[in-house]
């Protein structure tokens, strides 16, 4: 089954998911940035802890 036909067979059960990010010190929803934020939002890059034995 590819992916546009386990979307589509979904679509009924697909909810909007709200995606927040720590600015200056509290956290805000990304849809509420302006363009440049948004912008600036896409270019970041992550990166992982690496676990200590």
């Amino acid at each position: 089954m590819s992916k546009n036909e386990v979307l589509e067979k979904n679509k009924g059960k697909r909810t909007k998911c709200m995606v927040y990010t720590r600015v200056m010190g509290y956290h805000r929803p990304v849809e509420s940035f302006n363009i440049g934020k948004i912008g600036e939002h896409r270019q970041r890059t992550y990166f992982q802890e690496k676990k200590s034995l």
